[in-house]
C-alpha cells in the first residue's frame, strides 16, 4: 500500500521569504525597543540647561503619536470624503452626501477621541481626580459650546431643519447651506417690504439672496424660535391687495384677480394636497383651503380686495410680478382705476385785498 506523497517546501523559496520577512522584522522590533526604552528612561527634558516642568521622554514620545494619529486621521477623512464626492455625485445639498458627511465628521471625532486617550492614559495613571477637574472647568468655561454640541445632534434627528431647508434662525432668514458640529451657515435673503426694516436691515424687498453668509450658532434653536418654510409643507400661502374705488365694477375687479390667479398660483395641485393631507395627519392643524379666493375690506377711502392664493416656497417673486403685471393689464381694459388717497377741495373762502391808502 503506497502512502501519500510528502510534501516538503522548497528550500529556495523559504530563503527568499525570510530574505524578505527578516529585515522588516528586525526594524519593527528596533522601533518597538526604542520606544519601550525612551518611555522606561523618563527623564526630564532640559532645554539650554532648564528643567521643562512636566515635559519627559514619554510624554515627547506620547506627543509625536498624537500628531502622527491627528495627520493620518486628517489624510484619510479627505481621502474618503473625495470618494464620497465621486460615487455618490450630486450636490452639497444632496441628502446622501449631507448624511456621508455627517456620518463621516461623527466617526473622525469617535476616533480622534478614543486615540488621544490611549495614547496619553495608561492603566497604572490615576485619572478620576485629574478627569473630574478638567470636566468641571470645561464644563464652566464652553457652556456655549457644549449647548451648541447638543444642539447639533437634536437638528440631526430631523424635527428641525435639514441642509437646503428654507428657515429664519436667530433673526437670519435664508437657505441652510451648511451644518457644523457648533454652527449653521445660511445664506441670507431679503424680506418683503413690511419687515425689511427689522433688524438686520436688508437692502432686498423680497425673498431672494442678498449675498451674504450668515453664521448661527446652534444653541439658537434652544433659544430662538424656528421658522421653517419648506418642511412638511413646502408651500406658501401669499396674499396681494388691491384697492378699487366704491364706484368702480368691484365683480369685474374680483373676476380679473381670480382669473390671474388660477395661471400663475398652485390650483387644484395633487402635490400640494398630499403635502397638506400630510400635515393634518402629523399636526394638530384645523382646515385650510388651498383654493383660491378674494376677500373685501371696507375703508373710508376705497374697497380693499385681498386675493389669498397658494404658491411654492420658492420662485414667489417671480410669480408675483407676473400676476401683477397681468392684473393692471386686465384692470386697464375694463377701465377699473386703482383707488389712492386724495383730498378735494370743496370750498375756498373769501380773500379780499386791499391796498394802502396813499397820504396827501
Amino acid at each position: 500500500m503506497r502512502g501519500d506523497p510528502i510534501r516538503r517546501p522548497c528550500p529556495s523559496s523559504h530563503h527568499e521569504a525570510d530574505a524578505i520577512d527578516g529585515p522588516l522584522v528586525m526594524l519593527m522590533e528596533r522601533g518597538v525597543a526604542t520606544a519601550a526604552r525612551l518611555m522606561a528612561v523618563d527623564d526630564p527634558i532640559r532645554v539650554f540647561g532648564v528643567t521643562l516642568v512636566g515635559v519627559s521622554k514619554t510624554t515627547g514620545v506620547k506627543l509625536v503619536f498624537t500628531l502622527a494619529l491627528i495627520a493620518i486621521v486628517l489624510v484619510l477623512r479627505w481621502g474618503v470624503l473625495a470618494g464620497l464626492r465621486r460615487v455618490l455625485g450630486g450636490d452639497v445639498a444632496d441628502p446622501k452626501r449631507f448624511w456621508a458627511r455627517q456620518g463621516l465628521q461623527l466617526l473622525v471625532a469617535v476616533i480622534m477621541v478614543v486615540g488621544v486617550l490611549s495614547i496619553w492614559i495608561t492603566p497604572g495613571t490615576d485619572i478620576s481626580t485629574g478627569i473630574g477637574l478638567i470636566s468641571a472647568g470645561l464644563a464652566f468655561a464652553l457652556q456655549q459650546v457644549i449647548v451648541s454640541l447638543a444642539a447639533y445632534f437634536v437638528i440631526l434627528r430631523g424635527d428641525t431643519f435639514d441642509v437646503g431647508d428654507r428657515i429664519t434662525l436667530g433673526g437670519v432668514r435664508g437657505d441652510v447651506v451648511r451644518l457644523g458640529f457648533l454652527r449653521t451657515t445660511i445664506m441670507e435673503m431679503g424680506q418683503p417690504p413690511s419687515v425689511a426694516a427689522t433688524d438686520p436691515a436688508v437692502w432686498v424687498n423680497s425673498r431672494q439672496y442678498t449675498g451674504r453668509l450668515v453664521t448661527v450658532t446652534n444653541g439658537a434653536i434652544f433659544s430662538d424660535p424656528v421658522y421653517n418654510y419648506t418642511r412638511d409643507f413646502p408651500y406658501l400661502w401669499e396674499e396681494l391687495t388691491l384697492p378699487v374705488g366704491y364706484e368702480s365694477d368691484r365683480a369685474e375687479a374680483e373676476r380679473i384677480l381670480l382669473d390671474v390667479v388660477h395661471r400663475h398660483a398652485v390650483v387644484d395641485d395633487v402635490e400640494a394636497q398630499r403635502a397638506l393631507a400630510f400635515m393634518r395627519s402629523r399636526y394638530a392643524m384645523a382646515d385650510a383651503s388651498l383654493d383660491p379666493a378674494v376677500y373685501w375690506r371696507l375703508t373710508e377711502n376705497w374697497l380693499e380686495l385681498s386675493l389669498r392664493f397658494v404658491v411654492p416656497q420658492r420662485g414667489v417673486r417671480d410669480i408675483k410680478d407676473a400676476m401683477s403685471r397681468e392684473i393692471l393689464t386686465g384692470l386697464d381694459a375694463a377701465g377699473i382705476p386703482i383707488a389712492s388717497a386724495s383730498y378735494g377741495i370743496v370750498g375756498i373762502p373769501t380773500i379780499r385785498i386791499s391796498a394802502p391808502s396813499q397820504p396827501e
